[in-house]
């Protein structure tokens, strides 16, 4: 396989990875508020306790392999993106802190406060993933210096924001079904009706996504002209997600689950199928689109940190089998809850 290609297909797995694991701890924060008791948002947080920030590591890694296979591209991306950036890293903590500072105070002015801070970065945290991602789809201004060179308002334009509802309703979709896989009794029968309008929100924001992104953006699916075989992502997405609503209809939450999970899969597949072979496309000028060849590092760079890669996912790969195994089954609080 070409070294270009082999780091842009491992950026893909490792955001992909990323956007399944962190998705769904994401997506219980976005819902946590419709826990009707303090014992259940306990559950609701505890639910995802010990995971989350495991899962984090995949954006970690994900970052680091960004930095050191296509450098150009890092910088490009964070001068552009760097108020987003920092209003991200500011949720990320602050969704982090929220977990920890939440109970350790009896006061209910204390705990709706942390409450609503959870809610608030886990939904501003995906908002702006959505948001980079519907930018890097419509393209933004990039000079020949291969430097931002706009404003602010140039990465919110309607559709990356549609992209960014889409997000939330994604992971939204994504963490109610895992909640439901995660608690039992009052709890998880509350969840059922939940995972059904999460689901529906999903589906009318995906419908909405798709419709823009075809009549505005059709160039994204050039790739398939050449690589017909990309059209089974396609036909495997569409059935990963009418396998859902009927998963929860046959009371098969793990099967909805792992259908969630592909459909997660399949989108980020079709991100990337939508970039290649770029990694920041300029609307300014094709030319000036930042690309796997013209803003990789030497070739070996890239052949050092492929052997690096091929020794470091196993230990990634172990240690996010292990929690998920040690942690599985239903979350039940103790005294070292949150």
């Amino acid at each position: 396989m070409d070294i270009y290609i082999f780091w842009f297909a491992t950026l893909g797995v490792l955001l992909m990875g990323y956007a399944i694991l962190d998705g769904f701890d994401l997506g219980v924060g976005i819902i946590h508020l419709t826990a009707k008791t303090d014992h259940e948002r306990r559950i609701y947080m505890n639910s995802i306790g010990p995971l989350w920030d495991g899962n984090e590591v995949w954006l970690v890694t994900f970052g680091g392999a960004l930095f050191a296979a296509f450098p150009d591209a890092y910088a490009t991306a964070f001068s552009g993106f760097y108020l987003p950036f920092m209003l991200l890293l500011f949720g990320l903590i602050f969704r982090a802190v929220s977990l920890e500072f939440r109970s350790k105070q009896e006061s209910l002015a204390w705990r709706k406060f942390w409450d609503g801070s959870f809610f608030v970065a886990s939904t501003l945290v995906t908002f702006l993933f959505g948001v980079a991602v519907g930018n890097s789809i419509m393209g933004i201004p990039i000079g020949a210096d291969k430097e931002f060179a706009g404003t602010l308002l140039d990465l919110l334009q309607p559709y990356s924001l549609l992209i960014g509802v889409l997000a939330i309703a994604t992971f939204a979709m994504h963490g109610s079904i895992f909640l439901y896989l995660k608690t039992e009794g009052e709890t998880q029968e509350r969840l059922h009706p939940l995972m059904w309008k999460t689901f529906g929100f999903f589906m009318v924001m995906y419908v909405l996504a798709t419709i823009a992104t075809l009549v505005g953006n059709p160039e994204v699916i050039n790739n398939f002209k050449d690589y017909p075989s990309g059209w089974v992502i396609v036909l495997l997405n569409v059935l990963a997600i009418a396998n859902i609503p009927r998963a929860i209809f046959q009371g098969k939450p793990f099967y909805a689950f792992i259908s969630s999970s592909a459909t997660i899969a399949a989108l980020t597949f079709l991100f990337g199928a939508a970039l290649f072979p770029n990694l920041m496309i300029s609307s300014l000028k094709p030319e000036y689109s930042l690309t796997l060849y013209n803003a990789a590092s030497s070739v070996k760079t890239l052949h050092l940190m492929q052997t690096i890669a091929f020794i470091g996912m196993p230990f990634v790969l172990t240690y996010t089998f292990i929690i998920y195994w040690v942690f599985r089954g239903k979350t039940k609080l103790n005294k070292f809850s949150y």
